[in-house]
């Protein structure tokens, strides 16, 4: 989390040659957009009646908040309201008090209207990509995207187009995710960082302030790596404003090969994916895959303004897998009809997910359409991921397409279906609230005072040697 604010006199371009003489052995600079077979999405949450009425009057809340339909941002507001996963991560983070779920999301709601998250132009932010210091590519286990960030590589000065570059990775990762996860995996790497190219306690609050409070229930793990002594101080300084669950989440020096598989983990961290930053490419590949015009909003192949659902992933989106009506959770969807002309319509009050979309008339749909996130530039052949929606069937009459198999996404209401008792019986929702602490992985590094071996690479470090 802490990668992207530092003073630096790095230049882009000596950086970019620097890491070029880095080139590995059958590197490749293609990035993987999809899950491999190894991963799928295992966990579920499962909400009892009372935390589905509030899950419900939380909506009908936030409805009497929406922007007025002559708003340019409108359309945007009701696509983060639309997502199926947004007010039940909202209700889990103030732990089912629904007073404090209100203050939060309501708080959400004004700085996404100010900062326009989805809307942030890639030119604006794209010479902070040049060095590859976030970079987007490959899932966990658990099919959660990775994000690898690394305060070495960094070469812009401190700056608010550093903020906007960490909210529009984490966006293009939300595009990423698969039907059935909504969380990311973020690697920090400290591999050649320095204490001056660490953000100061204040930057950090800052950054905090936006992941806690507005990408709530976002982070799936985060992982920190390759850590000098000196950091100890860093995260002491920021512990106490790290929400409880969040700090349960972060683990230092973990072996990597256990948690990410090893065909989609860059080897630097033991895997085999012997990956190459290169800014052209990359750059490229993200914006193209996530479908982002030059203004930051979204556009088809056909080069119409699109507005593709959020909340199971961009890809699901444009195949046709919208929300079902009701759904509470990602990874709840149904096959429509007319998808181009769905996409293309600007999201309205009156065509929300309760009212619509139309599902599809369809016996059948394969299971690699279904899932797919989208096919690795690194490998095109590879099998479909398995993301829980393994054996996909799409019902008639209006009902959903529902999971089966191991580690499913369960079944949702189907599309006539309606009430809240009904829901109850028929849900089984694609995730299992699990926030109690784990034990620690891998090594204890802050077990004892700096040794004079450690003060001495320190010295080193802040000298820049």
């Amino acid at each position: 989390m802490s990668s992207f604010f530092s003073r630096s006199t790095k230049s882009a371009s000596s950086s970019s040659s620097s890491l070029a003489k880095q080139a590995k052995e059958n590197a490749t600079s293609e990035i993987f957009t999809q899950p491999c077979s190894e991963s799928s999405v295992k966990k579920k949450w499962d909400y009892d009646a009372a935390q589905l009425k509030q899950i419900e009057d939380l909506k009908a809340f936030t409805q009497t908040l929406v922007l007025p339909a002559s708003d340019p941002y409108h359309p945007w507001e009701l696509r983060f309201l639309n997502d199926p996963g947004t007010h039940p991560r909202y209700m889990r983070a103030a732990k089912w008090k629904f007073e404090d779920a209100k203050k939060r999301i309501q708080g959400t709601l004004e700085w996404r209207r100010e900062y326009k998250p989805e809307l942030i132009e890639p030119g604006d932010v794209g010479v902070e990509a040049e060095t590859g210091k976030i970079i987007l590519t490959g899932f966990d286990y658990d099919s959660r995207p990775i994000l690898y960030m690394r305060p070495g590589r960094e070469n812009t000065e401190r700056s608010p187009r550093q903020i906007r570059h960490l909210i529009y990775h984490l966006e293009r990762a939300i595009d990423f995710m698969p039907p059935g996860q909504e969380q990311v995996a973020i690697i920090v790497d400290y591999k050649s960082a320095t204490s001056q190219s660490n953000p100061s306690i204040a930057v950090a609050r800052q950054v905090l302030n936006i992941l806690q409070n507005h990408y709530v229930e976002r982070l799936g793990r985060g992982l920190v790596v390759n850590m000098p002594w000196w950091i100890n101080a860093f995260f002491t300084g920021i512990s106490p404003f790290l929400d409880p669950i969040t700090r349960d989440k972060i683990r230092f020096n973990p072996k990597l090969t256990e948690l990410v598989p090893v065909a989609q983990l860059d080897s630097e961290f033991g895997g085999d994916y012997e990956f190459d930053f290169q800014h052209a490419p990359y750059w490229k590949t993200i914006t193209e895959f996530c479908h982002i015009a030059t203004d930051g909003s979204r556009i088809s192949d056909s080069g119409e303004k699109i507005y593709p659902p959020s909340g199971n992933g961009i890809k699901a989106a444009l195949e046709g897998l919208h929300p079902v009506k009701g759904a509470v959770a990602t990874g709840q969807v149904e096959k429509i009809d007319n998808v181009d002309k769905v996409i293309e319509t600007p999201p309205s009050i009156a065509n929300t997910p309760t009212d619509t979309p139309t599902p599809a008339q369809t016996p059948s749909t394969p299971a690699e359409d279904v899932v797919a996130a989208g096919a690795s530039t690194k490998d095109a052949t590879a099998p479909a991921p398995a993301t829980g929606n393994e054996e996909v069937k799409s019902k008639s009459n209006g009902e959903i397409l529902e999971g089966a198999g191991s580690g499913a996404n369960g079944a949702a209401v189907s599309g006539s279906e309606s009430g809240l008792e009904e829901g109850v019986k028929r849900m089984s929702l694609n995730r299992a609230l699990t926030t109690a602490p784990g034990a620690p992985e891998g090594e204890a590094v802050f077990d004892h005072p700096p040794s004079e071996g450690e003060l001495k690479e320190a010295r080193q470090s802040l000298e820049g040697k």
